[in-house]
């Protein structure tokens, strides 16, 4: 089962969801949940709403999608 600190960790390199990070770490979902809670209120991680289109990469320079196309945010 993930600690604290593995859940922050985890979370930092693959910057996924509660649900993909639960299966990764091998731990239930509520506890993920409880713990992603805790890391917020601790001002450790924030938590960001993504928009059904929008960039994942933060970046053109990594990102696949050329600048402008269709389901490109940024272009």
């Amino acid at each position: 089962m993930a600690g604290l600190l593995q859940v922050r960790d985890a979370l930092a390199l693959r910057a996924t969801s509660g649900a993909q990070l639960s299966q990764s770490l091998a731990t239930p979902l509520p506890l993920v949940q409880a713990m992603l809670d805790r890391l917020t209120a601790m001002g450790k991680v924030e938590r960001i709403e993504q928009d059904d289109g929008a960039c994942l990469s933060g970046g053109c320079k990594s990102c696949p999608q050329p600048r402008g196309a269709a389901r490109c945010s940024t272009g």
